[in-house]
Formats: C-alpha cells, structure tokens, sequence
C-alpha cells in the first residue's frame, strides 16, 4: 500500500509522475536521454542502456524497476531477449559483450558507492571497448536509478506480480520510450 494517495491501479513511478506532473516530466525527459538518446559519442544500444537500468534495480532490490526494465531491454533485443535474464543471474558467464561486462561492473560501482569507481576499473571498460560517452552514460545510468530506485521504494508504490503486466510495460517503453501519462488514459495503458 503506497505511504501517499496515488492513482488506483497505477504501478511504479508512473503513478508518481501522475501525482506530481510538474516533477515528473523532468524524470522522464531524464530517462528518455538516458535510454533512448545518449550522449554523441556513446555506442551503447537502446537494449543494453535498458539492461543497465535494469541491472542496477536488481542490485537495489527494486523489483518494480527491475522487472519494468528487464522487460523492455527484452523488448528491444528482440530474438537475443535471452541475454537479459542470463545477464540478471550472472553477469559473468552471460553471453554479453566484454565492454558491456566491463560498464556492468562501473555501474555496480556506482550504485553501492560511488567513489570506488576507480581509474583501473574505467582503464579496463576502455580497454574492451568503452567510449567516454559509454563511460559516462553508464555512470549517469547507474546513479539515477538509484533515484528512481529509491523513490519508487520509497513511496511504496504498486508492483504489479503478474508477469504479463510487465510485458506490456516492456513492450510500451521499447516503441514508445519515456512519455508522459494523459489524464485521460485509462488504468490499462498507465503501465509505465
């Protein structure tokens, strides 16, 4: 039961944005640079910046966020959709690519603090590949789900368990990004 009024039937933060449009749009537009968009000089895909998010949810035990952005890096890897759970069980062993793994470990970094993201840890994501723009999308990534992370948590807000509500979720934010809710829409289509 969420700790404020939220709209009924409304999972994660899109029932925040609902509540506090003004704040909201600026969350948005956040996520929609930082997945869809990226910096110039970035090379990461739609797919893996979605399974960065989803990455570091996972590690903050977010399940909310971690399910809605497992769900859409699934989306948009299409017939490698398998990756994404295999990358959530064990980065390690998952048939990623070395630069991804070595941006994985970043952004862990990020999320459980900061300040040891070390230069020997961004020599090594150089070294596979990693450019400064992945460098800093990852780090930018990491760092703002554990915002969003916290503040879904921390409102509790609905988390849907059904798995199938998680796929449209996915498949919503996979085609159409990060979009504000219309008043007008219904409960159905306010899945994130």
């Amino acid at each position: 039961m969420p700790h404020i009024p939220l709209p009924d039937g409304v999972p994660g933060i899109r029932s925040l944005v609902m509540y506090r449009p003004d704040t909201g749009q600026h969350l948005y537009a956040l996520a929609q640079a930082l997945l869809r968009a990226g910096s110039p000089d970035s090379t990461l895909t739609s797919a893996e910046r979605e399974l960065i998010a989803a990455f570091v949810s996972k590690q903050n035990q977010t399940d909310f966020c971690m399910k809605s952005h497992a769900a859409a890096s699934r989306h948009l890897f299409a017939d490698q959709r398998d990756l994404v759970d295999q990358t959530l069980t064990n980065p390690e062993t998952a048939p990623i690519s070395a630069k991804l793994k070595a941006l994985l470990i970043i952004a862990d970094h990020v999320r459980a603090d900061a300040r040891t993201v070390s230069d020997n840890l961004v020599a090594a994501a150089r070294e596979k590949g990693a450019t400064d723009g992945d460098i800093h999308d990852t780090v930018l990534i990491a760092a703002s789900f554990c915002m969003y992370n916290r503040y879904v948590d921390g409102l509790a807000t609905l988390t849907p368990t059904d798995p199938a509500a998680y796929d449209a979720m996915g498949e919503r934010m996979g085609t159409l990004g990060y979009q504000l809710p219309t008043p007008q829409a219904s409960p159905a289509t306010h899945l994130l």
